[in-house]
């Protein structure tokens, strides 16, 4: 296949599910990684996409910054967090991911008592900390370009000093083969780590990350227990989530 002919098809493919794996095209296509990549860097110049670690985004499909995300479906957010919150007792421990909908899970739980917290949000860690005997972590790390929040090599390392009860974590999207992706290889590594360091894993996503292909998947989904949402996902993406062992619990 000709240049040409591969970069119309990675243009058909992203414009259709929004993200694409290198794993994936080098498959289809049978070419190289190393080809694979230098389609991706052309078509990311012309600014046709966006590449990230691992992949490729249409260039519509790139992750908001934080306050956009903050607007979106701001009630429904804040219903996910106030029903995740009833999970939480006083003087539990619990990982907290970085987020819009996180945020509003710690907003919910600032009336708690004596909780241990570690997050790489310091937002999250601004509202539970100093505050009802909480002890709160900020994890270290290289501060984001769109969110207030850390990741890299040492929020992976510092994560890995802990055990909590509890794991409240978003994502990027969760696609129709039921798994659990990021827009990013570090936001979902870090991610995979909160989820591997707690006794009871929670997912908090609004429906809009429901069919959502982002291009990196965060591994442990199926170690998850409980998905929180504000409205159900459609039939079939229902069942392929039960079938990976989470039950979904529908906040309101």
């Amino acid at each position: 296949m000709l240049a040409e002919q591969r970069h119309q098809y990675i243009l058909s493919q992203v414009a259709k599910a929004g993200a694409l794996s290198v794993a994936e095209l080098v498959r289809e296509l049978n070419v190289s990684r190393e080809t694979i990549r230098r389609d991706l860097n052309v078509l990311a110049g012309r600014g046709l996409l966006v590449t990230t670690h691992g992949g490729a985004l249409s260039s519509e499909r790139r992750e908001p910054d934080l306050d956009t995300r903050e607007a979106a479906n701001a009630g429904a957010k804040r219903a996910i967090g106030q029903r995740a919150a009833e999970f939480v007792p006083d003087g539990a421990s619990l990982i907290v991911d970085s987020g819009s909908t996180t945020q509003a899970l710690a907003r919910a739980l600032t009336d708690r008592h004596r909780l241990t917290v570690y997050t790489n949000d310091w937002r999250i860690a601004l509202l539970l900390g100093r505050r009802n005997d909480n002890r709160v972590t900020l994890l270290g790390g290289e501060l984001s370009d769109i969110e207030d929040a850390t990741f890299g090599l040492d929020t992976l390392h510092q994560l890995q000093q802990y055990r909590a009860d509890f794991a409240f974590v978003g994502a990027g999207g969760i696609s129709p083969d039921g798994w659990l992706t990021d827009y990013s290889r570090m936001a979902a590594e870090v991610r995979s780590r909160m989820i591997a360091c707690a006794d009871m894993v929670v997912v908090v996503a609004d429906n809009s990350k429901f069919g959502r292909v982002t291009p990196v998947r965060i591994n442990g989904f199926e170690s998850a227990r409980y998905l929180v949402t504000e409205l159900a996902p459609e039939r079939g993406l229902a069942e392929v989530v039960a079938g990976r062992g989470l039950e979904i619990v529908i906040a309101g």
